[in-house]
């Protein structure tokens, strides 16, 4: 899971839940297979590995040992330390494992293994294969409330020296803070700031600036945080043709995104800007060659692809943006823009497309509802394939809202597009050039 969501923290009451002993081992930038096997006693300064070394530690042999960011270890001239965790993790061999320094096999079946990662892809496929896999995905708004209000908020009291008659959070204000001064998956980011509030009260009360209780509400929050720091995007209207709000997926949770299509006369170029990666221009190129295909289905113009350029942009060009989950807001996008007709309002979407029309179904379809809830959306296109991911969020998070399973994307243009034109829509009617006949005029 992302930084900051409490993977360490769960290890650690995992352990205190089964009432064995509790050993973190910090594999970070460890590359060095000595590390994990031990040295060889001819060696000088010969010692154990760090498992040997964590049991000599636990006085047990069978203790929950964490082994934090797995997927940060490297490997250099001194052998692959990835390639000892092998024997560690995997459950037919581990009960022999070998150390160099001890020299005999020891059994380590008994130890319950816990390895944390942020990142999936850095981790050897081999390994990877002997470990469970358990996903933590970020916190939703209402949860880091809970979070802060029953944990960090007396654990930053407490090490500020502040007691309860000190400092009152409102539930408003620290929504405040969550939406207007982090933008995060976890809570770290959130315990700085509310560590930052409680100083500042801190030394107002040692310098005996003030005196009574503090009742934080918003507009309190900005005097001890300074200005604000992010805003959240809110749906933005449907008043042109072109702009569509798509749903994405990032490191710190959902966001909602606009696809911006706009025409010029020319010669059917397309240009995609807005910092995409790869796999967003090609199903922008997708987008535009199944519209080519099936340009009956909207009664396009005849030759309409042929005099006008179309230009796609995603805003927040500074931003890099990649991955197939914007292809159904592409088309959507192009549609409007080819034939002037406004999108549904209050609507999102998001889907994966394919050149044959089919929608398929895309990931972190949690995070992206929240975010369209706190934009406030009404309604959302999402693959049928999807419905299961709905299905698995709690019901109150979802109250106000419509999700319309499409498989096609004649479905998604049928309940994206309105029949109502925008105003100065482009006539895209090919008028006769008088001046044929005599070129030189």
């Amino acid at each position: 899971g992302p930084p900051g969501v409490g993977k360490t923290s769960l290890g650690r009451s995992i352990a205190t839940a089964l009432k064995r002993k509790y050993v973190r081992m910090s594999l970070g930038g460890v590359h060095d297979e000595a590390e994990i096997r031990g040295h060889r006693k001819t060696y000088i300064g010969a010692m154990p590995g760090r498992i040997i070394k964590s049991l000599i530690k636990a006085e047990t042999s069978n203790p929950v040992i964490i082994l934090d960011e797995i997927d940060k270890l490297s490997s250099d001239s001194h052998g692959d330390p990835s390639s000892a965790m092998l024997e560690v993790l995997d459950p037919e061999q581990n009960n022999t494992f070998h150390d160099n320094y001890v020299d005999i096999d020891y059994d380590l079946s008994n130890i319950m293994f816990i390895a944390t990662a942020n990142n999936l892809g850095t981790i050897p496929s081999p390994l990877l294969d002997r470990m469970e896999l358990i996903e933590v995905s970020g916190y939703i708004t209402e949860e880091k409330i809970e979070i802060a209000r029953r944990h960090l908020i007396p654990k930053e009291m407490e090490k500020n020296g502040l007691k309860k008659e000190h400092v009152k959070f409102s539930k408003a204000a620290i929504e405040y803070i969550i939406e207007n001064y982090t933008r995060e998956s976890g809570v770290r980011e959130l315990e700085k700031k509310i560590s930052k509030v409680m100083r500042k009260i801190a030394l107002e009360i040692a310098s005996d600036e003030f005196t009574g209780t503090h009742e934080l509400k918003p507009k309190d929050i900005e005097k001890f945080l300074g200005a604000q720091e992010y805003s959240r995007d809110k749906y933005q209207g449907n008043e042109y043709a072109g702009v569509v709000t798509g749903l994405a997926w990032t490191a710190v949770g959902g966001e909602i995104l606009f696809v911006e299509t706009s025409l010029s006369r020319g010669k059917g170029q397309l240009t995609l800007t807005g910092n995409l990666g790869s796999v967003m221009k090609e199903s922008a190129m997708l987008a535009l060659e199944y519209l080519k295909a099936h340009s009956h289905l909207l009664d396009l113009p005849e030759g309409i692809f042929d005099n006008w350029n179309i230009h796609i942009h995603v805003p927040e060009g500074a931003i890099p943006k990649d991955g197939p989950s914007a292809g159904i807001t592409m088309v959507t996008s192009l549609a409007s823009a080819l034939t002037q007709r406004k999108v549904k309002a209050n609507l999102a979407m998001t889907g994966e497309i394919t050149l044959r029309g089919k929608v398929l179904p895309v990931g972190g379809i949690r995070e992206k509802i929240l975010a369209a809830k706190r934009a406030g959306i009404k309604d959302i296109i999402l693959c049928e394939e999807n419905r299961k991911d709905i299905n698995e969020i709690q019901p109150m998070y979802l109250t106000g809202m419509t999700f319309h399973y499409v498989k096609d994307i004649k479905e998604v243009l049928r309940l994206a597009l309105t029949d109502e034109k925008v105003a100065d829509a482009i006539d895209f009617t090919i008028k006769e050039d008088k001046n044929k006949e005599n070129p030189a005029q």
